[in-house]
C-alpha cells in the first residue's frame, strides 16, 4: 500500500495572510512548522491504516518549504524546484492513492489566498471554465491511474472537490473571509482531522476512482500584461487568442503543467521589466 502526499501551503490550518507564504515573511517560518505537522499527520494516519510507504512532495513556491528534521522518517520527501511534474512529481501507477494537502481555490475564486500555479496569472482554464491546482493534478495522478482519496485546505476548495473528485474526503480547516482572511480550526484539531480521514481514505480504497483523462486538454491561460503575452505565443503550438490569453491544446496533463509553469515565468519576467523600466 503506497501512499502519495502533495502538500501546498496556503490551505494549512492557521494561514490566510501573503506574509505567511512568502519566504522572509515574519509569518512564514510558523507556516512552516504548521506545514510539516499537518504532513505529519497524514503520514501518521496512512501508516496506521496499513499504508508501507508514503512519498512526500513539497508542493509550495520554492519546493523547499518542509521543516524535514521535524518530517515523521518514515516518509520520502520530493523537495526544490523546479520539477518536471511540479506538485505531482514522483507519483506513479505504483501508488495505490494520492493525498492533497493544505490546497487551495483556482485564480479568481474567493478562497484564502487563491491562485493557480502561480500568483501572477489571473486565469487558468481547462475546456472554457477556471480550473485549480487540485483539478490539474488530479488528472496527472489519473494518467498513471492514481484516484485522490483525500483532500485539505478551506471551505472553497473543499466543496469543489467533493463535486469533482469521486470518492474523494474532504477536510475543511478553514473558512475563506477574504483573500487574506479566514476563520480556521486550530492547528491541534484539523490535524486530528486530517489524521483520522488518511486512515480512512487507506482503508476504503474501493470506494474510489481517478477522474477521467480526456483526450485533448485544451487549455487557456490569461496572463497579468500584454507584453507577457507576446513573448508567450513565441511558443510552438500555442496561439494568442485575445490580447493577454494564450491558448494550447496538450495531449498529456504533464504537457498543461508545463505550459502553464511557462506561462508563470513569463508573466513573472514581464511583471519584473516593468517595476525596473518604472
Amino acid at each position: 500500500m503506497q501512499v502519495y502526499l502533495s502538500i501546498d501551503m496556503e490551505g494549512i490550518a492557521g494561514v490566510a495572510t501573503r506574509d505567511q507564504v512568502v519566504r522572509g515573511g515574519h509569518g512564514y517560518r510558523l507556516a512552516q512548522s504548521l506545514m510539516t505537522a499537518e504532513a505529519n499527520a497524514a503520514i501518521e494516519g496512512a501508516f496506521a491504516a496499513g499504508a508501507t510507504s508514503v512519498l512526500v512532495n513539497d508542493s509550495h513556491g520554492t519546493m523547499d518549504n518542509l521543516l524535514q528534521e521535524q518530517l515523521d522518517p518514515r516518509a520520502r520527501l520530493v523537495l526544490g524546484s523546479p520539477k518536471l511534474d511540479c506538485m505531482a512529481e514522483g507519483i506513479t501507477a505504483a501508488h495505490d492513492v494520492a493525498f492533497f494537502l493544505g490546497y487551495h481555490a483556482a485564480a479568481g475564486s474567493p478562497g484564502v489566498l487563491a491562485h493557480t500555479f502561480s500568483s501572477h496569472l489571473t486565469e487558468v482554464r481547462l475546456g472554457g471554465s477556471p480550473v485549480s491546482e487540485a483539478e490539474v493534478n488530479a488528472l496527472q495522478a489519473a494518467a498513471v491511474g492514481v484516484p485522490v482519496g483525500l483532500l485539505t485546505g478551506d471551505d472553497v476548495i473543499c466543496r469543489l472537490a467533493r463535486d469533482v473528485l469521486p470518492g474523494v474526503t474532504a477536510v475543511e480547516v478553514k473558512q475563506a473571509r477574504g483573500v487574506h482572511a479566514a476563520i480556521s480550526l486550530s492547528p491541534s484539531e484539523a490535524r486530528e482531522l486530517i489524521r483520522e480521514a488518511a486512515a480512512e481514505s487507506v482503508a476504503n480504497l474501493a470506494a474510489l476512482r481517478p477522474v477521467a483523462v480526456p483526450d485533448a486538454l485544451d487549455v487557456e491561460v490569461d496572463m497579468p500584461l500584454v507584453a507577457a503575452a507576446e513573448n508567450g505565443s513565441m511558443m510552438p503550438g500555442v496561439e494568442r487568442v485575445a490580447d493577454r490569453t494564450l491558448r494550447a491544446v496538450c495531449a498529456r496533463p504533464r504537457d498543461v503543467v508545463g505550459f502553464v509553469t511557462v506561462c508563470a515565468q513569463l508573466a513573472e519576467s514581464a511583471l519584473r521589466a516593468r517595476s525596473l523600466s518604472g
